[in-house]
């Protein structure tokens, strides 16, 4: 890749994590200064947006097809997963806020024009993947919840990404405050599945170390591709860095410590929930599935409908589909917004927010639509699990130019990645690589 040797102003264009998501005050009107509490809180937010997208439907069908058939073993994986996301989030939010840039216009600004092109062809790539499994996993939870088709779910599903993107009128907290809501019921559902699953929490310990057939079981390879595809996600990385890049307007010292260290928290705390509540759908799929011999269970809807006569609750299936339309309509909401940040980081783009959206829908809703009836009624999961497939081939393409620009002293500064964050974070990187290698490998080879 070549370097662009164009230097890095502060200021920016405003994009949906900035300016153009908060209303502007008039130039002869003094800002009003909040107090310490008030600027601390306005930090937290972006880590609830951001860990919607380790929740999605693609978890679902990842954790549940992983738990069906492996039972507590894959989720050593989910963990790992986890850790590596947590880690690259930090990184993404750290270049955000210390450069005042998203990880799209570090790319622009730093790499060649078809260097960067290429770049913005994959990351859409990976958001219309993932839009498809969101848009599919919200019908199929619309059909399990109202009887409705899958075609109408789709349709139906677009209209309510479209209603709460609509909260963006207001500014970004109401948004962000209804998508935390939301996580915070899943959290709930997932609490009342545990308590009706009864997993053995002894092996489900014993699940976290990592198990000797990962190497060399297809079966293994191909899921742990998917949670990694489904948990870190390339567009989490540049939304990310989007949403935090207007924290230190400063550009001070101690504001940049100030930000980092409040975005630090808001992360963590995030997705350590994101973690707990993947974790309890593969606990639940071991419990209730693979210890009862239903190893193949493999679909959403062949889920909710064995899952409540296997736990004898009624609610059993009422809270899992409810659980998975909350995670469905919180994450399209997400891909819309990384669409918005990849489009306008790559191409400068500017257009209404409503455009934008009814852009980023319309681009889910063809794919989602076409696989609805190529794969029918029952073909969701292979669906959900082959679009997280794509986001992990996708991811190297993004994690790669986010530790080079971390790891560059003189754009980051006295921040910059180094000694055990900057190995930790190449390591990440290369397990990401082999890992894809490894499943190309056995997909050329028809495994």
């Amino acid at each position: 890749m070549d370097t662009n040797t164009s230097t890095l102003s502060r200021s920016g264009s405003a994009d949906v994590a900035g300016s153009d998501c908060v209303p502007r005050r008039n130039s002869n009107t003094p800002p009003k200064q909040p107090n310490a509490c008030g600027r601390r809180f306005s930090f937290f937010g972006a880590g609830a947006l951001i860990a919607v997208g380790y929740m999605d439907p693609g978890n679902w069908a990842t954790a549940l097809g992983s738990g069906a058939k492996y039972g507590y073993q894959m989720l050593s994986v989910v963990l790992v997963a986890s850790l590596m996301g947590l880690l690259l989030q930090w990184v993404a939010s750290t270049v955000g806020v210390v450069t005042s840039r998203d990880l799209a216009q570090l790319c622009r600004e730093r790499y060649s024009r078809r260097t960067a092109i290429l770049l913005w062809i994959a990351c859409e790539i990976a958001i219309v993947a993932c839009d498809v499994a969101e848009v599919v996993g919200s019908a199929v939870a619309l059909q399990l919840l109202l009887g409705v088709s899958l075609t109408v779910g789709v349709l139906m599903s677009a209209g309510g990404t479209i209603a709460m993107l609509a909260l963006q009128s207001r500014g970004q907290r109401p948004l962000q405050a209804v998508i935390a809501a939301l996580i915070f019921f899943i959290g709930f559902c997932f609490v009342v599945e545990l308590a009706l699953a009864d997993p053995s929490w002894h092996r489900a310990l014993a699940g976290l170390a990592p198990p000797a057939a990962l190497l060399r079981d297809s079966g293994m390879i191909w899921l742990a591709a998917g949670i990694l595809g489904a948990t870190v996600m390339p567009h989490n990385l540049y939304l990310h860095s989007a949403l935090v890049k207007n924290h230190a307007t400063s550009g001070s010292r101690r504001a940049v410590s100030a930000a980092i260290k409040a975005v630090n928290i808001d992360t963590f705390v995030s997705l350590s929930l994101a973690f707990l509540v993947n974790a309890a759908l593969l606990i639940v799929a071991a419990a209730v599935f693979h210890e009862r011999g239903y190893v193949d269970v493999s679909d959403l809807a062949d889920a909710h409908r064995l899952i409540a006569p296997l736990v004898g609750s009624k609610w059993a299936g009422i809270v899992f589909a409810a659980a998975l339309l909350a995670c469905g309509l919180n994450a399209t909401v997400t891909g819309t917004l990384a669409g918005q940040v990849v489009m306008e980081g790559f191409l400068q783009l500017k257009s209404a927010r409503w455009v934008r959206a009814t852009l980023t829908r319309a681009l889910a809703m063809g794919p989602a639509l076409l696989a609805v009836g190529a794969f029918g009624e029952h073909g969701s999961n292979q669906l959900l699990i082959a679009s997280q497939v794509v986001l992990s081939l996708q991811l190297p393409l993004a994690v790669i130019p986010l530790v080079r620009f971390a790891s560059d002293a003189k754009l980051m500064r006295d921040r910059h990645l180094r000694r055990i964050p900057l190995t930790l974070a190449w390591i990440c990187a290369i397990v990401i690589v082999m890992l894809n290698v490894m499943l190309l490998w056995q997909l050329a080879n028809g495994a």
